[in-house]
């Protein structure tokens, strides 16, 4: 005879929330707060001084406090010493939530912008430093597999400096510095270098008008990975 489970009825009392066994409603409660996860993503990169995190989130003095407490409360983050200042560190319980920020920051970059229709005007007056950050989540994992490529990327103006950016086997790394045997080099203000990168600027027309210079081999960074939908085609999906 087959077995008829009882279903719940009006009367049933409605369980606290705390109360339910949801695996992503408990995670969220450790890790949901906006920051938590902007601050590991930034530590996952190594040790930073709390201006730095300032200078890398916008974060505001007293609640970037606050929420480091809370993280080291948590088991997320510790606190070392380096030199003659303090720096955070993720722990290792910190450091198991690097899947998790990748798959958000990945989502966003590839499906979230254009379904939210996000307008990437917004962000060009963003830092050099934050989109060279965020180059990892941008990769383009199809077009980098087994692919063992060196960018240097040379930076003028407000927010200019050196980095290197390197695509190995579909993983995107970036580290502040010169690059050693770099197969290609570019050149060019921040502000520009953001826009292109972004997909905000043409990379051959600010080649064309001198607003952009690259130096080495045929490879372009656009062809690795994600850009920014144009707010044309944000308009297009839309109709």
């Amino acid at each position: 005879m087959e077995e008829i489970l009882p279903t719940p009825s009006s009367a049933t009392a409605i369980p606290k929330p705390q109360g339910i066994f949801d695996p992503v409603a408990r995670a969220l409660e450790a890790v949901g707060d906006r920051w938590t996860l902007v601050l590991i993503r930034q530590l996952l990169g190594g040790p930073l001084g709390f201006q730095e995190l300032r200078q890398r989130t916008g974060i505001a003095p007293r609640v970037l406090s606050g929420r480091l407490r809370e993280l080291a409360a948590k088991g997320f983050v510790e606190s070392q010493s380096a030199g003659n200042r303090s720096v955070y560190a993720l722990t290792e319980e910190g450091r198991s939530l690097e899947p998790v920020v990748v798959a958000i920051g990945r989502w966003w970059i590839q499906r979230g912008l254009e379904a939210l229709g996000v307008d990437g005007r917004r962000f060009t007056e963003t830092s050099a430093q934050s989109v060279i950050d965020s180059l990892p989540f941008m990769v383009r994992e199809e077009r980098a597999r087994d692919v063992d490529l060196t960018f240097e990327i040379r930076l003028d103006g407000n927010g200019g400096g050196v980095w290197s950016v390197r695509v190995h086997d579909g993983i995107c790394t970036t580290r502040a510095g010169f690059a050693d045997g770099a197969q290609v080099r570019y050149t060019a203000d921040a502000s520009t270098w953001c826009g292109v990168a972004l997909g905000l600027l043409d990379a051959r027309e600010a080649f064309r008008h001198g607003l952009l210079n690259k130096e080495g081999e045929h490879y372009a960074m656009d062809h690795f990975f994600h850009q920014i939908p144009s707010a044309q085609s944000n308009k297009e999906t839309a109709q």
